[in-house]
């Protein structure tokens, strides 16, 4: 993905949190909703062949979502200042990635879980180098998968969910499957991506002077 497609991705973004929330303000929004404030990092690592996006699998014995995987991300603390706090501080606390290697760069609506969370998606860049130091207790694996090949539509299975209004996706990636949320918030930006105008061509430059 070449540096202009990745500003357009940029612009198809949220300047501020869905809503324009932030901090305490959006805690007591979501307590009065009974559901438990959360942000997750949907992190593009800016490899020089192409994007990758980082991703976790938890592990088996987690209360929620065992064994799924996900973007790193969980509850917010009552001192988080914002989203994006949340969204940093569990970056650190689950892969070891500290925050001067990750620029936030906007953000996604924010979802509900049918478990009871409001999540704000925080879309961020990380530029290498980085060294992983994953929580044990946490996280069973760390891996990234190609941004091209995730935003592809065609990648994008839909789960039937008999008499719900909104399908659920599913994404194969190789033996991996990402589906519920995670697959919910990269479905997200693609279409977002899909909406936007695409930039104009750009024009060979003709000289006028020169003969062919």
């Amino acid at each position: 993905m070449e540096t202009a497609e990745l500003e357009r991705l940029r612009s198809v973004l949220l300047s501020v949190p869905d809503g324009g929330r932030d901090g305490e303000c959006a805690v007591r929004e979501y307590l009065r909703e009974n559901l438990i404030p959360a942000s997750v990092m949907f992190p593009i690592v800016l490899r020089d062949d192409a994007p990758q996006v980082l991703l976790t699998r938890r592990t088996c014995h987690l209360r929620d979502h065992p064994g799924q995987i996900c973007f790193p991300g969980g509850r917010a603390d009552p001192e988080d200042a914002s989203p994006a706090h949340t969204a940093l501080r569990e970056v650190w606390e689950e892969t070891g990635i500290s925050s001067d290697r990750i620029e936030v760069i906007g953000y996604l609506p924010d979802r509900r879980t049918v478990t009871g969370f409001r999540i704000t998606p925080v879309v961020a860049f990380i530029r290498p180098p980085f060294e992983l130091n994953p929580d044990a207790f946490e996280v069973a694996d760390i891996f990234e998968a190609p941004l091209a090949f995730l935003l592809d539509a065609a990648n994008h299975h839909v789960i039937p969910r008999p008499g719900k209004e909104n399908p659920l996706f599913s994404i194969a990636f190789g033996s991996r499957r990402i589906w519920g949320a995670t697959a919910g918030i990269i479905r997200a930006l693609s279409e977002r991506l899909a909406a936007a105008p695409s930039p104009p061509d750009t024009l060979p430059h003709v000289d006028e002077g020169r003969e062919n």
